[in-house]
């Protein structure tokens, strides 16, 4: 029970102090109740079936200290890139789902070939708000952009 409340006053003051970097000690120290809470789904389209460059939504909000599953998939005919680098550097990444393959630690972009679904799944830390946008030459700047923001 003491470990449990220690998991927990460590996990209070990563989210007060709002650490910029998160390492896997600190990952470990994450509560095994809060890895276990039903994460909250999120779908985003990167691009659509009529080839936009766009992101549906564009906008994304979350909670530091909750449980999220972004389920990504592109519809389009195109690749495209989930690119939100600082947004990464802000939040525990538990896993990334594509396919078979299961990827741990930090993540800071993803590519999507046409058709493509993956599943990422993270606990934010650091409140901000970042940007998202698409890293292929050109669909940054025809609108395949977003904002992402962590709150308290």
């Amino acid at each position: 029970m003491q470990i449990l409340q220690q998991k927990y006053v460590i996990l209070t003051l990563f989210l007060g102090l709002n650490f910029i970097a998160v390492t896997p000690a600190m990952a470990a120290n994450l509560s095994g109740d809060l890895l276990k809470q039903p994460a909250t789904e999120i779908t985003i389209s990167l691009g659509n079936s009529a080839n936009e460059l766009k992101f549906e939504p564009n906008h994304l909000e979350f909670l530091a200290g909750k449980r999220y599953q972004l389920q990504l998939t592109n519809p389009s005919q195109l690749k495209h890139y989930f690119t939100a680098k600082d947004f990464a550097d802000g939040i525990w990444t538990q896993k990334v789902q594509a396919g078979k393959v299961e990827i741990k630690g930090a993540i800071h972009e993803l590519e999507l070939k046409p058709g493509a679904e993956a599943e990422w799944v993270f606990v934010p830390l650091k409140s901000g708000t970042y940007g998202l946008r698409c890293s292929i030459p050109g669909h940054t700047e025809a609108g395949m952009t977003g904002e992402i923001a962590i709150n308290n």
